[in-house]
């Protein structure tokens, strides 16, 4: 099966080669990128953006190991200086010693007392000759000692720097989201603006349905109204019996029969 598997890719592959040319691997490519591409426009924006709060978060350790850091670093660098201090404040000290000595020598005595006791001029020659090898001695280990000082400082500093500007990187992404998050509310809110302005056809279908019940309920209140009244009787007002019959009498154009119509009584 396995067999049948590998021969039918190097075939799908060969053919591929043959159909698209020398182009074939771009092709692969671009479907690629046009699939990761449309899966990450599938992403919600919301969840994209809790991804990100997300990489902040995880920025957290690494900034705290590099904090312990630099604070390890700065125990070991006062400690250093320290020490460089108290070489220098030793070697002041036996350069003080040597000058004396050295003073006392350029006198050309033969003794000399020290702290009550008498020393030759040999044993002090010999004493500062001593005293000159452990001074160089101890100022070659103050050098040393203050250049790694100098680089410690150097990293310290440099680590610092670092320090600061991935803590401001940190601040400036969390900006950046929370500009995003507002943004993404905006549009949000602006969607459902359009959403409720959609949602305006059925608000005026609704009104047209109440405005069609409030026309029937005229109706049938006016056809109740209108089947109470009474029809049939007569009208007390209306055209004037006088002006009926001189308008007969004009329209026949006799006047006998205008009077006896005018004599007839309407009861």
């Amino acid at each position: 099966m396995l067999k049948k598997v590998i021969v039918g890719g190097t075939l799908a592959t060969l053919l591929g080669g043959v159909v698209l040319g020398s182009g074939a691997w771009s092709y692969v490519r671009t479907a690629g990128g046009w699939i990761q591409q449309t899966a990450q426009d599938a992403v919600p924006l919301e969840w994209e953006i809790e991804r990100a709060h997300q990489l902040i978060a995880d920025l957290n350790p690494e900034i705290s190991e590099n904090a312990r850091r630099i604070a390890h670093e700065k125990i070991k660098v006062a400690k250093l200086e320290k020490e460089v201090a108290a070489q220098e404040q030793k070697l002041a000290s036996a350069q003080g010693d040597i000058e004396r000595l050295r003073g006392d020598l350029s006198k050309g005595a033969e003794e000399y007392v020290y702290c009550g006791k008498t020393y030759t001029t040999a044993q002090v020659r010999e004493d500062l000759g001593r005293r000159f090898a452990m001074f160089k001695t101890r100022k070659e280990v103050s050098s040393n000692l203050s250049q790694m000082l100098a680089a410690r400082r150097q990293t310290l500093d440099a680590a610092s720097e670092r320090m600061e500007a991935m803590m401001s990187a940190k601040r400036q992404l969390e900006v950046e989201i929370e500009n995003l998050e507002a943004r993404l509310a905006a549009v949000r809110v602006a969607q459902t603006s359009s959403e409720l302005a959609l949602d305006d056809s059925a608000l005026s279908r609704t009104r047209e349905l109440l405005n069609q019940i409030a026309s029937r309920i005229d109706v049938e209140k006016e056809m109740t109204q209108t089947s109470t009244e009474y029809f049939g009787g007569i009208e007390l007002d209306g055209e004037d019996p006088a002006e009926l019959l001189d308008e007969i009498a004009t329209y026949f154009g006799d006047s006998s029969e205008k009077e006896e119509l005018v004599g007839i009584k309407f009861e």
